[in-house]
């Protein structure tokens, strides 16, 4: 894989298993097929955490991004000043304002070119908003930085099993069924349907969809959104020559020959997305955002404090993610 930049990775909150396993990552990049990247600051976070991990990595600062191919082959490259102590497991202020940085600085490689791609590291959201965090998440702070509405950056959950897309996201389930209207649905599945064909190189990418109520409402036996707004969803976007298909049961669309029919399933609430993605790719799940300028990934985990620099946590979804971003950017490239 050859990209005309590298990648950027943001470390997270450096109190949680992000540096830790964006170390592993480094020294396990020939193995996993890994495209040049550097961190986004911390050299002393990531030397500490590699050091609790029992890693041999050295770092290479650099202070251009054009510097990283020939660095990347010696050890990890680091951009930036911008740093933090390491106290795995112990969350704090300073650590809060790095993640910020961090991010803030990855970010703006990526939109300005610098970079081909942002990695985000994990971050625990409550802290950041203690420091003027305004954002809800990672997601909506790399959509503004593109200069994208929140609304039309959408969250797909790939692994090597399944791909989902939660129509609705962070919202209760009480209110999951006033949230779900036809035109969610046409403008979600579209950006979807140009991202896939786009950035992981699927031609014509066959989209299933969810239904709301059990058994999809059998014809408004079991609640009427089904009917009244799913299926004629699902038909107009049919009419546009999309590959769709529903409103499917989501109790059985899982299962794994039902998998093999379709690239990527759109469910209607975050659970019915998450639940499925996590019992089956735990731990290679990756966190992709769809609909923006520049390529987005993150390992679809938490900073998991409590295991943080212990050595345990599985760097599997990182390298997922790391190598996810390099080929999205890599098929973009070629559509140019």
């Amino acid at each position: 894989m050859v990209l005309a930049a590298p990648l950027a990775v943001s470390i997270g909150d450096p109190a949680g298993v992000g540096p830790e396993l964006i170390a592993q990552a480094w020294c396990q990049r020939e193995a996993a097929g890994l495209a040049p990247f550097f961190a986004s600051g911390g050299a002393t976070v990531l030397a500490a955490a590699a050091k609790s991990r029992g890693l041999s990595m050295p770092l290479v600062t650099i202070t251009d991004a054009a510097e990283v191919m020939e660095a990347f082959r010696h050890g990890l490259p680091v951009l930036g000043g911008h740093d933090a102590e390491y106290h795995p497991g112990e969350p704090d202020t300073q650590g809060a304002l790095f993640a910020i940085a961090s991010l803030t600085h990855a970010a703006r490689w990526a939109v300005d070119g610098t970079a081909a791609a942002i990695v985000t590291g994990p971050i625990a959201k409550s802290h950041l908003a203690q420091q003027g965090f305004t954002q809800p998440g990672q997601t909506e702070f790399v959509a503004d930085a593109s200069g994208i509405a929140h609304h039309d950056a959408v969250m797909m959950l790939a692994g090597p099993s399944l791909r989902t897309v939660p129509l609705t996201v962070h919202a209760a389930l009480a209110d999951v069924p006033r949230l779900i209207t036809q035109d969610l649905i046409i403008r979600r599945v579209r950006i979807v349907a140009a991202s896939l064909e786009r950035d992981f190189g699927l031609e014509s990418p066959r989209i299933a969809i969810t239904g709301l109520n059990p058994h999809a409402g059998e014809d408004g036996r079991m609640g009427t959104e089904d009917r009244d707004v799913i299926a004629p969803a699902i038909a107009s976007l049919r009419a546009e020559g999309l590959t769709v298909s529903g409103p499917h049961p989501a109790d059985a669309l899982f299962a794994a020959y039902e998998r093999g029919k379709y690239d990527v399933a759109i469910c209607m609430y975050h659970d019915q997305a998450l639940i499925p993605i996590k019992t089956l790719d735990f731990d290679q799940g990756v966190n992709v955002t769809l609909g923006l300028p520049i390529i987005r990934t993150s390992p679809d985990h938490g900073t998991a404090f409590g295991i943080a620099g212990r050595g345990s946590a599985s760097a599997g979804a990182t390298i997922a993610a790391i190598r996810m971003a390099g080929a999205c950017a890599s098929h973009r490239a070629a559509r140019l």
